[in-house]
């Protein structure tokens, strides 16, 4: 994955390379080390259990947002393009009633999530992670001259 978002400008350049035998070493080099975070957690928490429990968490946090955001997206996509929706084959079924049942199913997960003192922790979490992505995009992307967009 690291090494498309490199070919495609959105990760650094390094990890585009590929060595004499066509493998994106550096890219995998990455993707180890982040895995290596998981193998030192387990040491530095003792209880494995736990560290299963937060990275999950956190992932679960970050796809909820992701579902959230793309039912979010199709029903502004209905509302302001309703003749392209009404073209389109696979439509939602019992939409818009779908769409909200789907919101509130992600509001009931991350209400349990918050219950629960081992998942709690994500809930914090997420959002400081959700945080550097950003700053990290703003360092990233190209100031554009407003001249240029026109």
């Amino acid at each position: 994955m690291i090494f498309s978002l490199a070919k495609e400008g959105d990760a650094p350049k390094s990890f585009n390379k590929l060595t004499k035998n066509k493998v994106p070493a550096n890219a995998l080099y990455f993707s180890a080390g982040v895995v290596t975070v998981s193998v030192i957690l387990n040491y530095a928490i003792p209880n494995a259990a736990t560290v299963f429990t937060l990275i999950t968490s956190v992932s679960t946090v970050c796809f909820i947002y992701i579902w959230g955001i793309t039912v979010i997206c199709h029903l502004k996509y209905r509302k302001t393009r309703p003749e392209l929706a009404a073209k389109n084959k696979f439509k939602m079924p019992l939409y818009p009633v779908s769409n909200y049942i789907i919101l509130a199913f992600l509001a009931f997960v991350l209400v349990v999530l918050g219950l629960a003192d081992d998942t709690r922790f994500a809930l914090f979490v997420t959002p400081v992670w959700f945080i550097g992505l950003i700053i990290c995009y703003k360092l990233k992307k190209p100031k554009t001259n407003s001249q240029e967009v026109k």
